[in-house]
């Protein structure tokens, strides 16, 4: 069951990550549109985003929550700047969120990271 259920139209970088397709956006917590929380979520109904914190283990050798999430979010935001992967700048999306994690500290201009499954819409 799903934590909550979002849809949007935003930016969404599309990215592989091991064998998974991996979408992320950012949503703001408030009017000010900060996108102070990061969505990185895999893209298709076979994995509702669990995997992304077992390859923060396995392969980051990350065992706390707060290190697992900021390697998801490097992950992420490393895919966005190098620009080596699909950016789509109005996507229509809608995300099954199962896992939300709040950060005790500002990483990669996010507080929050939500992590789950999404659909990416009218492509």
């Amino acid at each position: 069951m799903p934590l909550t259920v979002l849809t949007a139209t935003s930016r969404v970088t599309v990215f592989l990550l091991e064998d998974l397709t991996i979408a992320y956006t950012t949503q703001s917590s408030d009017e000010r549109g900060l996108g102070d929380i990061g969505l990185v979520t895999v893209v298709g109904e076979e994995d509702d985003g669990d995997s992304l914190w077992r390859l923060a283990r396995d392969l980051g050798g990350r065992t706390s929550g707060g290190d697992q999430a900021r390697w998801i979010l490097t992950q992420a935001s490393r895919a966005r700047i190098v620009k080596a992967h699909t950016d789509l700048p109005y996507a229509k999306w809608a995300a099954h969120i199962n896992r939300r994690f709040d950060l005790d500290a500002l990483f990669a201009n996010h507080d929050v990271l939500m992590t789950g499954q999404i659909a990416l819409l009218d492509l």
